[in-house]
């Protein structure tokens, strides 16, 4: 019975050990940049992609409101420009 009951207590130790650990790796992600911080709205999003073909790649990314166009690959990157402003559209729920 004694070691029925240590097995049970060192189980319960070592998960707490583990579960300390991934709060603070969490917390260190947050805090070096590695992961976002909640609470903030953000200014900077990946709205949509469109593949052209086998390299290439155009983005629409939003900032503060406004939408910029991105082609990625091939030769080299462009930015296309910046749409015109338009009623903002709300961000889809992720």
């Amino acid at each position: 019975m004694y070691g029925f009951d240590f097995h049970i207590v060192s189980s319960l130790i070592a998960l707490a050990a583990v579960l300390a650990l991934i709060w603070l790796a969490a917390r260190g992600a947050r805090r070096f940049g590695f992961a976002p911080r909640g609470g903030g709205t953000r200014r900077l999003t990946l709205a949509e992609t469109l593949p052209l073909d086998a390299r290439r790649r155009l983005h629409l990314i939003r900032c503060d409101g406004r939408e910029l166009l991105l082609l990625t690959g091939g030769g080299n990157d462009a930015v296309i420009g910046w749409l015109a402003h338009s009623a903002p559209r709300p961000e889809p729920e992720a």
